[in-house]
């Protein structure tokens, strides 16, 4: 029989999929919803930017809920929340509308991700979270790759508001689906073997109780001097990540003069080899770990994932012609990836029965990068008419990333207080 463990896996990578898809729904769409509502672009990079105001802002709370009722609860509710309002951006009438909509269909996706991270923490052994991180992000990755490519085309047979509410069913089906299956607990499971719960007991961090957790207030987790590196370097990721779920599609269309199909298949190739990056540094990651180098195999991906990502950034913008261009960015968009399975597993490491809290605030400043690009890069390429300013300035930020993981320590675990 199937490792139930394996099927939470397989679920949390079906909702990182749906996560992205329908995140990147909107840039697919760009055309029509601009043309509809009479948007200019860098209005649409607010719009954008909206989105991940709501997400970041949400993230901390969601995880602190995650680890207050468990991951069955959350996940099911933030699914099912946002999946509606995937669908009620279709009914967005006017520029203020759209952004109002957008903004809370962030706060509804922010749960996405702590959730995940406090089922993790409950089902997976240490020495199997590396991989099945990669996994989970590798999701995130393929989901948006194909997003692309598919959604362009739905978009232009179905239109765009259509394909939105086809979205937002596919994801109330996936809510009902975990709200029946999955257990906060192995223990309570009922199909799981005396076998398998045995072992997940047994090698989970430190025992992991899954009993209610003691007291963390903000401000105590924030005196981590892990936590924050893990949210300085969290940012200048997103900073590529965002790009290329927001503005890679349009800048790539309109700089090499490609039709939405053809821009839809270039767009989706860094995004595909974000896909391998995740999963390739989620298994080196547990290689390290078994090795017995805790620390080093969290850094160690981390760091050459940056280099990668800097190396990229400069290189594509030399480059001419699309295909060269893309090649460099995939090197960016595999190096920034290698960085989400040891930056998520980090803070599992120092979060403990934390998890979702800890994880969900790095992910916070993440997403304040997400929120400072989508009006940043049109409006540089306003200023410049170029976007190579926009390309050094992450390229940049990549190498101060980098050295912010020579500094971190995940073996320091955030102490909690008492219940």
């Amino acid at each position: 029989m199937l490792p139930r463990r394996a099927l939470v896996v397989a679920g949390t990578f079906l909702l990182s999929v749906l996560l992205y898809v329908d995140r990147v729904c909107i840039s697919t769409a760009k055309g029509p919803i601009t043309e509809e509502l009479g948007l200019t672009d860098t209005q649409f990079g607010w719009v954008m930017s909206s989105f991940a105001v709501g997400y970041a802002l949400f993230q901390t709370p969601s995880g602190m809920l995650a680890d207050k009722i468990g991951g069955r609860k959350i996940l099911a509710a933030i699914v099912a929340i946002w999946s509606l309002f995937t669908g009620l951006s279709a009914l967005a009438w006017n520029y203020p509308s759209l952004l109002v909509i957008r903004f809370l269909f962030g706060a509804g996706e922010a749960g996405a991700f702590p959730g995940m991270a406090r089922a993790v923490y409950s089902w997976i052994p240490t020495r199997e979270r590396g991989l099945v991180k990669g996994i989970n992000f590798s999701g995130s990755r393929l989901g948006a790759a194909f997003a692309l490519p598919v959604l362009a085309l739905a978009v232009d047979s179905l239109g765009w508001k259509a394909t939105f509410a086809v979205l937002m069913g596919i994801g109330c089906l996936w809510s009902l689906a975990w709200w029946l299956w999955f257990r906060d607990d192995p223990m309570d499971h009922p199909t799981i073997t005396r076998e398998e719960l045995a072992y997940i007991v047994a090698h989970r961090q430190a025992g992991a109780e899954t009993a209610p957790a003691g007291r963390l207030p903000i401000g105590r987790m924030l005196k981590s001097a892990g936590l924050r590196l893990m949210m300085v370097q969290y940012l200048f990721a997103n900073f590529t990540t965002f790009f290329c779920l927001t503005w890679l599609y349009p800048h790539v269309k309109k700089t090499y003069g490609l039709n939405s199909a053809d821009a839809g298949l270039y767009s989706m190739v860094p995004l595909l080899c974000g896909a391998v990056g995740n999963v390739f540094s989620g298994w080196l990651v547990d290689r390290i770990y078994a090795a017995g180098r805790h620390a080093l195999s969290r850094r160690l991906p981390a760091v050459f994932g940056f280099a990668l990502t800097a190396v990229g950034m400069v290189l594509s913008v030399r480059q001419a012609e699309v295909g060269p261009a893309i090649f460099w960015l995939s090197l960016a968009v595999f190096g920034v990836d290698m960085v989400l399975s040891p930056s998520w597993s980090f803070c599992i490491d120092i979060g403990g029965r934390h998890a979702g809290q800890v994880s969900g605030t790095m992910n916070m400043a993440g997403n304040i990068g997400s929120a400072v690009i989508g009006p940043l890069f049109p409006t540089l390429l306003l200023w410049t008419g170029s976007a190579d300013v926009f390309f050094y300035l992450v390229a940049a930020c990549s190498a101060l990333a980098a050295g912010c993981w020579l500094l971190a320590d995940s073996t320091r675990k955030i102490p909690e207080l008492p219940a």
